[in-house]
C-alpha cells in the first residue's frame, strides 16, 4: 500500500485531481491501519505457539513472548511510518519525511539507553523503546497531514471506500511484497548453505544491506516523481528521469563496487576482527558478493519504475524472478560447482539473469508508456 498507493496518488496529482488524490491518500492509510491492527491482534494471540514451533523454549520462549507482545502493539504505527516514507515524497516534502525517520531512530536509541541501560527494564524496556519510536515516525506525521494549512501536496480528509483503487494499489505494490517475502525465504537457504559449507557467518548479509540501501533509497525516492509526470502526460520529463536515472545508477554502481572492495576489510573487522581466519573468509566473501552491485541497481530501479507507472504486474514479475526464482536456482546450483564461493556468487548470477528481464521489459513496455524517447 505504501509504494503502490503512493504511485496511484502521484498519478492522480499529475492528472490535476487534488481532491481525489487526498481521498485516496486517506483511504490507503486507513486501510493499512485497519489491516495491520488485525494482524497485531493475531500476532499477540499466536505469538507463543509460533515461537514454540520455531524452537523457542524455556527462558528464550519467555523473552520472545514478553518482547513480542509489546512489539505487536507497535505494528500499526510501524506500518504508517513505512507508508509515510513514500507519501512524503509524493507530497513534495521528502526532507520532512527524512527528519521524521531520523527522529524515530534517535528516539529508539536514546530510550534503549534509558530503559534498558539505566532503568534495567530488560526486554520490556527494549520493546517499549521501539513502540515509542514508531509513534514518533508513524503518528506525528498524521498531525501534519491533517492540518490543511500545511504546504504539502497531500492532506488527510473525509474519504470513502474505493474498492477498485485499493485493489489496484495492492497489485501495484505486489513487487515490494514479493521482495520482502522472497528475502525471508532466500535468507533461510543462505543460512543453510553457509552452515553446511562454512559454519556460522552472517556478517556478509548485514554489511551488504548498507550498500543495497543506496539503490533502494533512490528507487523509492524517485518513483513518486515519475508517477506525477506520467499522470500529467509529461512524457518528455518521464523520459528525462528515465535516462538520467540509468546514467546515475551506472556511475554509482561502479563507484560503490570499487569503494566496497576497499572498505569491506574495515567493516568486517568490526564484526569478526577477533578471528584472523574468519576475517579473511569474510573479506573474500564480500568481494565476490560485491560484484552484484554492478548490476542490482538497474533491477531495483526497473521494478520501482514500473510500480511508479502503475504497472504492478511487470514490477512484480521482475521482483519475483530476481529475488526468488533466480536466487533459489543460483543458490542450489552454484555451490555444487564452486563450493562456498558459489554461495557468494549466487546473487551476482541472479542479478545478471534479472537484468536480461529488466532490459527486455524496458524495451517492450516503451510502446505503452513512451519513456525511452519522450
Amino acid at each position: 500500500l505504501g509504494t503502490g498507493g503512493s504511485a496511484i496518488v502521484g498519478i492522480t496529482l499529475g492528472e490535476g485531481d487534488q481532491k481525489k488524490a487526498d481521498r485516496y491518500f486517506t483511504m490507503f492509510l486507513l486501510a493499512a491501519l485497519i489491516s495491520v491492527s488485525v494482524l497485531a491482534v493475531l500476532g499477540i494471540l499466536l505469538l507463543r505457539p509460533v515461537a514454540m514451533l520455531l524452537g523457542a523454549k524455556g527462558e528464550l520462549l519467555d523473552y520472545a513472548v514478553r518482547y513480542g507482545r509489546i512489539l505487536m502493539l507497535a505494528l500499526p504505527p510501524f506500518a504508517l511510518q513505512n507508508m509515510f516514507q513514500s507519501f512524503f515524497v509524493t507530497a513534495e516534502k521528502p526532507l520532512l519525511g527524512f527528519w521524521f525517520t531520523v527522529g524515530a531512530g534517535c528516539t529508539n536509541m536514546v530510550l534503549d539507553v534509558v530503559m534498558v541501560g539505566m532503568l534495567h527494564w530488560g526486554v520490556e524496556g527494549a520493546a517499549v523503546a521501539t513502540l515509542i519510536s514508531q509513534l514518533v515516525g508513524g503518528v506525528l506525521p498524521v498531525f501534519y497531514f491533517i492540518d490543511h494549512g500545511n504546504t504539502s501536496r497531500l492532506h488527510l480528509c473525509r474519504t470513502q471506500f474505493y474498492g477498485r483503487v485499493l485493489w489496484d494499489a495492492c497489485i501495484n505494490g505486489s513487487s515490494e511484497l514479493m521482495t520482502n517475502l522472497s528475502m525471508s525465504l532466500v535468507n533461510i537457504l543462505y543460512n543453510f548453505q553457509l552452515l553446511r559449507l562454512a559454519g556460522e557467518n552472517g556478517v556478509i548479509m548485514y554489511a551488504a544491506f548498507l550498500f543495497v540501501a543506496v539503490f533502494v533509497g533512490y528507487a523509492v525516492g524517485s518513483a513518486p516523481i515519475v508517477s506525477f509526470h506520467y499522470g500529467a502526460r509529461n512524457h518528455a520529463e518521464v523520459h528525462n528521469l528515465y535516462q538520467k536515472s540509468l546514467r546515475l545508477i551506472a556511475v554509482v554502481a561502479v563507484s560503490m563496487t570499487a569503494a566496497s572492495m576497499v572498505i569491506i576489510p574495515y567493516v568486517a573487522r568490526i564484526f569478526v576482527g577477533y578471528d584472523v581466519q574468519l576475517l579473511a573468509l569474510t573479506s573474500r566473501a564480500f568481494r565476490l558478493y560485491a560484484l552484484s552491485f554492478l548490476i542490482m541497481g538497474f533491477n531495483v530501479y526497473a521494478s520501482s519504475f514500473f510500480t511508479a507507472l502503475g504497472d504492478g504486474v511487470t514490477s512484480a514479475l521482475i521482483s519475483f524472478l530476481r529475488t526468488l526464482v533466480f536466487q533459489l536456482a543460483a543458490l542450489l546450483l552454484l555451490p555444487a560447482l564452486w563450493g562456498i564461493d558459489g554461495v557468494w556468487l549466487a546473487v551476482t548470477a541472479a542479478e545478471l539473469a534479472a537484468l536480461a528481464v529488466s532490459v527486455y521489459m524496458f524495451v517492450t513496455k516503451d510502446q505503452k508508456f513512451h519513456y525511452r524517447h519522450g
